[in-house]
């Protein structure tokens, strides 16, 4: 009886740790993408090239993200999003971003 149960539960608790990984994963990238706006957030307020905002963001950013630099009069805007495979090959993705706004630091060359 016992071994009857087992295989009912077995697939059921695989399912849940796959997606329990799969969670993981996409808020690492999620993680990820926040750290990177926040760097490139910095480096444009002190009034760094997009060409630079976005390497530095590249970073730290996951692999495959895209950077956008949006300057706002005194503020920046950076927004870093990439989309996030999280069981491998099977064909689920979904986009993660994250943006940070920072204010222009006076005398800086933008």
């Amino acid at each position: 009886m016992v071994t009857a149960e087992t295989a009912v539960v077995l697939p059921v608790l695989l399912l849940v740790l796959v997606c329990a990984v799969a969670a993981v994963i996409v808020v690492g990238a999620q993680l990820r993408c926040v750290d990177a706006a926040r760097e490139g957030a910095r480096a444009a307020s002190r009034g760094e090239t997009d060409a630079v905002v976005a390497e530095l963001a590249g970073g730290v950013a996951p692999d495959g993200a895209v950077t956008a630099v949006q300057p706002e009069g005194e503020r920046v805007r950076v927004t870093v999003s990439v989309e996030v495979s999280p069981l491998g090959p099977v064909p689920l993705r979904t986009r993660v971003s994250a943006e940070a706004v920072a204010q222009r630091e006076p005398g800086g060359t933008w």
